[in-house]
């Protein structure tokens, strides 16, 4: 059993990188984060987290538009911030596994999306000023600053969730 829970998690992170490759280009688009997302509804807390450090470790550490190895700090909350969405989805797991969606459960994943991807950009524009000792002024200003891409960032991932998650779930067994 162990066995069939590795090679679906193998096949998520694969799925996860892929698609964080193929929407490179797109500024503060991806389908990362909802992947890790349901790689944890269907197969649970800790395999979620596994998919989600793991596929982001690749993604990030292999990016060809600049690898997070390059700053570790970054790189850290980064696997932080995508394992603790595979741990999430795990969480919820009795909420979103299921086959039929209402408007309500439709709303309630759209503000999963939101909030996952605001932890995690919460996480990755906080490593720097931190990890350089700036401080709070530091940290406040990283948050500012990074104000736009965030919310656009969260808003897509909001519609992503809607949009996937239901489509994906209901073939899952």
């Amino acid at each position: 059993m162990e066995l069939n829970k590795l090679v679906r998690a193998a096949i998520f992170c694969a799925l996860a990188v892929g698609m964080g490759f193929s929407l490179m280009l797109i500024p503060n688009v991806e389908l990362i984060t909802v992947i890790v997302f349901i790689s944890g509804l269907y197969l649970g807390i800790g395999w979620g987290t596994i998919v989600g450090g793991t596929a982001i470790f690749i993604y990030s550490g292999l990016n060809p538009m600049g690898s997070g190895l390059a700053f570790p700090p970054l790189f850290v909350m980064q696997i932080l911030g995508m394992a603790l969405a595979g741990a999430i989805g795990g969480l919820v797991r009795p909420l979103f596994f299921k086959k039929e969606f209402s408007i309500l459960t439709l709303a309630g994943l759209c503000i999963m999306g939101f909030s996952i991807t605001l932890m995690y950009d919460v996480f990755t524009l906080i490593a720097y000023p931190i990890s350089a000792g700036l401080g709070y002024a530091g940290v406040m200003a990283a948050l500012v600053k990074g104000m736009g891409f965030t919310v656009l960032h969260e808003i897509s991932n909001g519609f992503v969730f809607i949009i996937a998650v239901p489509r994906v779930v209901k073939y899952l067994k």
